[in-house]
């Protein structure tokens, strides 16, 4: 039976953007506030279990980063397949991408099982704070099937433009994290008290649900994908191959946060663990700015991805245009509430006056980069859609390794922490014009041809 048109290839582009990235982004900001709220709870036990917590987030960030970026591989072969009408090819790339996701969660799982400890133990010797980080990452890391999961079959909902059962599966997921953080933490209602172990439990018990939530979605609502267990247990190279094409690259990109993260930490640390900490804490406040626009700039892959193999010239400009657009909006919004609000955003986190005289001023320099961050996303998605997502890697390095790291380091060499933050602005602003660069050599070999 022959399958009808995808909505990407006809519906008014502003629409299709908001209609596929309205429920990502809604999806998100639950994300990004389940990520708040865990570090509120988290923080009230004491300032040690919230810096063992952002201690921890590097390989937290890594494991989210092989789950993404895999699933961006199989949303942009999936979603040019469909464009293409090879529709043997979109299902080959979800059945494969399941199997990839499998051996994903090994990893972690075995990384988990052995690194943990090690892996807190090389930035600082406290053995209050490497226990608090250890129980934590050892459960988010070994029971983590379900975030790989979850992710992947959202990711196949979303390559498919059916974003609003991608929000239901990630939204309730986070709704129930959200629920059961101070359940677990504190020992309410009949649970044992469990301190940051029981975040990591809520996490993963959101995680779990998710993922069931999202199978079901897929095999009930997602028409244009035939799954079959004997097609995902039956490899093909070419395929597997593809999908990491995109995938690898977008992983290391993603990845790259991680590797940053932890140098940062190496850097603060040496001021106090308190600037780890807040540095932390400001990683959890971003997001609420971040997560709107990566879901902008989910909902945008795939649109693009689809006309590109469609050849739909005009509708992949309107929908960088508008993409644009929406993204700055948000990210100035974030810029101004980080200037007028940095007190009362770290009081959230039970700050110190010791805390508050390192965040204030880091919330306030740091959000400077967020306008230009804005752009930098959204062109970034045309890398991805179009199976250039060596460009974004590039991009991605020189903004968090080759700039901002050694540039803070630079920095701190002065002696106060608060010029450490300006290496954020300095590097945002190199990244974006080596972004400009790339897009328009993408754009006008590849776009102005179609």
């Amino acid at each position: 039976m022959a399958r009808e048109e995808n909505k990407m290839g006809y519906m008014p582009v502003k629409k299709l953007i908001v209609s596929m990235s309205l429920p990502m982004m809604a999806s998100m900001l639950v994300q990004a506030l389940y990520n708040v709220v865990d570090s509120i709870f988290v923080a009230r036990i004491g300032e040690e279990a919230l810096t063992a917590v952002s201690l921890a987030f590097p390989l937290q960030n890594l494991m989210i980063a092989v789950a993404s970026g895999t699933g961006v591989g199989i949303n942009a072969l999936l979603s040019r397949s469909l464009g293409e009408k090879r529709f043997d090819r979109s299902d080959a790339a979800a059945n494969n991408g399941l199997l990839l996701t499998l051996f994903s969660y090994i990893l972690f799982l075995l990384i988990g099982l052995f690194g943990a400890r090690p892996f807190l133990s090389t930035q600082i010797s406290d053995d209050t704070i490497i226990g608090y980080g250890t129980a934590y990452l050892q459960i988010v890391l070994c029971l983590s099937i379900g975030l790989f999961y979850q992710i992947t079959f959202e990711r196949l909902l979303q390559s498919t433009g059916r974003t609003i059962y991608s929000m239901i599966s990630q939204a309730t997921g986070a709704i129930i994290n959200i629920i059961f953080d101070p359940i677990m933490i504190f020992g309410l209602f009949g649970f044992p008290k469990m301190g940051v172990a029981g975040a990591a439990l809520a996490t993963v018990l959101g995680q779990v649900i998710a993922s069931f939530i999202g199978m079901y979605l897929n095999i009930k609502k997602n028409t244009d994908i035939t799954f079959s267990l004997r097609s995902m247990f039956s490899p093909q190279a070419d395929v597997i191959r593809e999908i990491y094409f995109v995938g690898i690259p977008s992983v290391l990109m993603m990845s790259i946060g991680s590797f940053m993260t932890y140098l940062m930490n190496q850097i603060l640390i040496v001021f106090s663990t308190t600037a780890a900490a807040v540095f932390g804490v400001y990683f959890k406040m971003q997001s609420f700015f971040f997560m709107p626009v990566f879901g902008l700039n989910n909902g945008l892959i795939p649109v693009l991805a689809y006309n590109y193999g469609a050849k739909k010239r005009e509708r992949i400009k309107e929908a960088l245009k508008f993409s644009m657009l929406l993204a700055a909006s948000i990210m100035i919004a974030g810029t101004i509430i980080f200037h007028l609000f940095p007190s009362q955003l770290l009081d959230m986190f039970n700050a110190s006056e010791h805390m508050k005289s390192i965040g204030i001023p880091a919330l306030r320099i740091i959000s400077l980069s967020f306008p230009l961050a804005a752009a930098g996303i959204v062109m970034g998605s045309i890398f991805q859609a179009f199976s250039r997502s060596i460009y974004s890697l590039i991009i991605s390095l020189c903004r968090q390794l080759v700039v901002l790291v050694p540039v803070a380091w630079l920095l701190s060499k002065l002696g106060d922490v608060t010029i450490v933050w300006w290496a954020f602005p300095i590097s945002e602003l190199v990244s974006i014009v080596i972004s400009v660069y790339f897009f328009r050599k993408l754009y006008n070999s590849t776009v102005r041809n179609l």
